[in-house]
């Protein structure tokens, strides 16, 4: 077997080490950890997904399913790590706030986020751990490109297989945690108990991965170009697939649906698409690409592939989707 370099984290330890692995070894030390956002002290948890294969979409008999999930695909997805959590204000904020101009890591004036113009947290909370919202797609994959220019270590946001696999956590039901949404409340905030708004995350119970909020409170990016008919076009027995981006900024795909959703939306195979209306009111010529006025309940979590790619690779993947 060829002996690879890989980046990993020890234990729980946030430091980052390089280390020559041999790959039927890997999985050994594929394990949690906690990342530290560059330039604070706050962490993010990061739990192991292990590869695997899934049936991808909704059964035929499934209650409230919509045409876009099905035909059902197996799929096989490699190793790779899931945010625990949604990403918070506070952790988007470190990024938000940052000022560096070195050439060692791209982040300047013009890959920092635009100043928010309106209060997007709309009175709902900021600091102390409530998700990050009204962000556009290409501002939550900004951030992952920060997060790999401060850290070394590739970040992305998860795929639509990706976020279906991890969400669904060996689960073939409705839910993630049966098909009885009257469980809904202990897992998820959603219509029926958010007040309308969203809430700080990780309140509600985990999945069996140990991921929270993966249903509800806000809706999440993937990495895929929305696609209607994916399903039908997606062969079965598939490794690894996503919908590449195209020069259209609508639509892109989203999963697990929001605050002000009923229990119906929150099915772990419905599938979102966003919308130019999400964007209506900016005031600005042209519209941001970084906020989104009318997409209070729109964040992301993000995810981090165990086998790395080339700095190359990394950085034509983000040029692919951030055209810089």
């Amino acid at each position: 077997m060829t002996t690879i370099v890989k980046k990993f984290f020890v234990g729980l330890l946030a430091t980052i080490s390089w280390q020559l692995i041999d790959a039927q070894d890997s999985v050994k030390i594929f394990a949690t950890y906690k990342l530290t956002i560059p330039g604070s002290t706050i962490q993010c948890k990061m739990v192991p997904i292990n590869e695997g294969s899934f049936l991808m979409g909704s059964n035929v008999t499934e209650k409230n399913r919509k045409a876009d999930e099905g035909p059902q695909r197996k799929i096989f997805l490699a190793n790779f790590w899931m945010g625990a959590f949604e990403v918070t204000r506070d952790e988007f904020d470190v990024f938000y706030n940052d000022e560096t101009t070195s050439e060692s890591t791209k982040v300047d004036a013009i890959t920092r986020p635009s100043p928010q113009y309106i209060d997007f947290s709309l009175g709902m909370g900021k600091d102390g751990g409530y998700p990050v919202n009204s962000l556009s797609q290409y501002g939550a994959i900004m951030y992952c490109r920060w997060l790999y220019a401060k850290t070394g270590v590739f970040y992305r946001l998860p795929t639509e297989a990706e976020w279906e696999y991890a969400c669904r956590a060996g689960t073939t039901t409705t839910y993630y945690f049966g098909n009885d949404e009257k469980l809904l409340d202990n897992y998820a905030w959603y219509k029926n108990n958010s007040n309308n708004k969203f809430q700080k995350v990780g309140l509600k119970l985990p999945n069996a991965w140990g991921l929270y909020d993966m249903l509800g409170n806000v809706n999440e990016w993937t990495q895929d170009h929305y696609d209607e008919k994916r399903m039908d076009s997606l062969p079965d027995k598939t490794a690894n697939p996503f919908v590449v981006p195209n020069k259209s900024r609508y639509p892109k795909a989203l999963r697990g649906g929001g605050y002000m959703d009923e229990a119906a939306q929150l099915r772990s195979a419905t599938r979102f698409k966003s919308d130019p209306l999400w964007n209506k009111r900016d005031p600005q010529i042209p519209k941001s690409k970084w906020w989104l006025t009318d997409a209070p309940s729109v964040g992301f979590r993000i995810v981090c592939p165990l086998e790395q790619p080339s700095p190359q690779q990394a950085n034509q993947f983000y040029k692919q989707y951030l055209g810089n």
